[in-house]
């Protein structure tokens, strides 16, 4: 399966390389192209074709969606970089950064016209449930976002809202990828049901392991700057746990960053960074990132097909879970 892995990520990597290629004006596309360019994990456009060669079906009839989910995918980031005022992407300056607010807002825009192009390109019998299940899950994209930067002016976020935000932000994007590829396979409702809830809580534990990683992951790895969650006073699951167990004195240091205007981001990072230490919370985020990651193995068992097929769905819900980027 690794040689079938790897000739999938290679069709994609060329696939994504040639999106928006020679469209003018330049101002309009290069930024897609930088964002496009920059790589990552390909994972989306990946569990698209990984789901459709579950159920046998065809890859390559398969490859136009994938392309789809990965620019809508980039799409998202470049408004989110914008919104979260984020400097780095993947090791490289964020688009509104190397250009500016309004070229990100319109290249972005762009972004998303060229994702329902690439989608419109399945068997004409198929189009109507994928349309739905996009469409849906990208206004769900949108609804999670917002709940992001709504938190960021509240102190009273619960966890079941930090939770329910992360599986609309990144867990259903995750989860229609997989369901996706089981529509264009043609298999039963049941089983790309069944994908869907095993790719909604692999994207659970992955957007909780972004979440550890921003505050002690290894910068020369991790692709963004390490503490920026924090700069941001983004209402992270560790920032809401803390906030929750939080003795008087942790929460009367907590609030003066919270509230701090003029300060040194180094020294910002380092004292709520002390604080999350001091009540382990690094442990506690990685037992809710066990608990999600054992229900997607759950939902995946639930798929009605060999095991050893699904050898590599598993594979990959491991890897996400362990990542150190």
């Amino acid at each position: 399966m690794s040689d079938k892995l790897s000739c999938y990520e290679a069709k994609i990597d060329e696939a994504v390389r040639q999106v928006l290629e020679g469209e003018q004006p330049g101002t309009l596309f290069e930024p897609a192209r930088y964002i496009l360019g920059l790589g990552g994990k390909r994972l989306r456009p990946l569990l698209v074709l990984l789901s459709v060669d579950l159920f046998d079906g065809d890859p390559t009839m398969a490859l136009s969606p994938a392309v789809a989910i990965e620019v809508f995918h980039n799409f998202s980031l470049v408004h989110d970089d914008l919104m979260d005022r984020a400097a780095i992407r993947r090791g490289h300056p964020t688009v509104h950064e190397k250009w500016s607010a309004n070229v990100a807002v319109l290249s972005g825009d762009a972004m998303v016209f060229e994702a329902y192009k690439q989608l419109a390109r399945v068997p004409p019998r198929l189009l109507p449930a994928v349309m739905e299940l996009f469409s849906t899950t990208a206004m769900e994209v949108c609804m999670g976002q917002q709940y992001d930067m709504d938190f960021e002016g509240r102190d009273d976020v619960t966890e079941e809202e930090y939770l329910d935000m992360i599986r609309l932000k990144t867990g259903v994007l995750i989860g229609c990828s997989l369901k996706m590829g089981a529509i264009l396979a043609e298999t039963s409702s049941e089983n790309a049901n069944a994908l869907y809830d095993f790719g909604m809580n692999m994207g659970l534990a992955f957007q909780l392991r972004d979440d550890l990683l921003d505050v002690y992951g290894d910068p020369r790895t991790f692709g963004k700057r390490i503490g920026g969650d924090i700069l941001c006073n983004k209402k992270t699951y560790l920032l809401i746990k803390a906030l929750e167990k939080a003795n008087p004195a942790q929460r009367v240091e907590l609030n003066s960053w919270l509230n701090a205007v003029d300060y040194q981001p180094e020294e910002k990072i380092a004292a709520v960074k002390k604080v999350y230490d001091e009540l382990n919370l690094k442990a506690i985020v990685e037992k809710l990132i066990q608990r999600y990651y054992h229900a997607s193995l759950e939902c995946l068992a639930l798929v009605q097909v060999a095991n050893d097929r699904k050898q590599v769905l598993v594979d990959l819900a491991e890897g996400l879970m362990y990542r150190e980027k």
